[in-house]
């Protein structure tokens, strides 16, 4: 709740009512107010700090306001026992994608999950991946897909189409299927962008991928199936 009273002036105790829905002016206004309020139905809330600025009144209240229990659901990737995994890969570029899809069965090793829970699918690039992506997770068998790519921008426009086509057939293959298909499609400027980013200096974006498909099939798994 804002404190009412006008920046600049000095703020006494403020009244509000029961849920906090609405604040009361403090000092003189509020003697005229108050008639205009059930007593019966408001609280008192002293001011504990006042901070005064040109832009803002800020108030911090000793006092502590209890909502209703809110539930807070989030995926485990500590517990991934019943849960399968695909992962669906392009081999253009495989000087790139191979290490990735390495990374993300490491991923999965560092984070139990068995081998025998996780299939790999190769296709010919990344503008496949959706394709296959969709018709997996609708078959039932799997609780994620991962798709890893890697496309490297050249002289043409053949880039963004493939980067725009991948992006958004990976999206609405989770759409489409209502099972979390993770997207691990490299889109770089460069060879060693990508390089890097399979294992380089700036880490394997496969392993990440494979613990965002735990945490979101646990979450799929265990809170949102309706």
């Amino acid at each position: 709740m804002a404190a009412s009273a006008a920046c600049g002036q000095t703020l006494s105790p403020c009244i509000s009512t029961a849920k906090g829905s609405n604040m009361l002016s403090t000092g003189i206004s509020a003697r005229h107010s108050l008639k205009r309020f059930n007593f019966s139905k408001i609280q008192a809330t002293p001011l504990q700090s006042v901070s005064v600025s040109n832009a803002n009144c800020w108030r911090k209240s000793n006092t502590l306001t209890v909502y209703a229990t809110v539930r807070q659901l989030t995926g485990s990737i500590t517990k991934p026992e019943g849960l399968r995994f695909v992962v669906v890969a392009a081999r253009f570029n495989d000087i790139i994608t191979k290490p990735l899809v390495e990374g993300a069965l490491e991923g999965f090793r560092r984070h139990s999950v068995r081998e025998e829970d996780i299939d790999v699918i190769w296709v010919p690039g990344s503008f496949e991946i959706p394709l296959v992506a969709q018709t997996v997770a609708k078959s039932g068998k799997y609780h994620a897909v991962i798709c890893i790519g890697a496309v490297v921008r050249g002289a043409t426009t053949h880039y963004e189409a493939v980067v725009n086509s991948a992006s958004s057939g990976v999206l609405s293959a989770g759409l489409n299927s209502g099972v979390p298909c993770i997207l691990g499609v490299l889109t770089c400027d460069t060879m060693e962008q990508a390089m890097d980013r399979a294992g380089g200096k700036v880490g394997n974006k496969g392993a990440e991928a494979a613990v965002t498909a735990i945490e979101m099939a646990s979450l799929f798994q265990h809170h949102l199936r309706f």
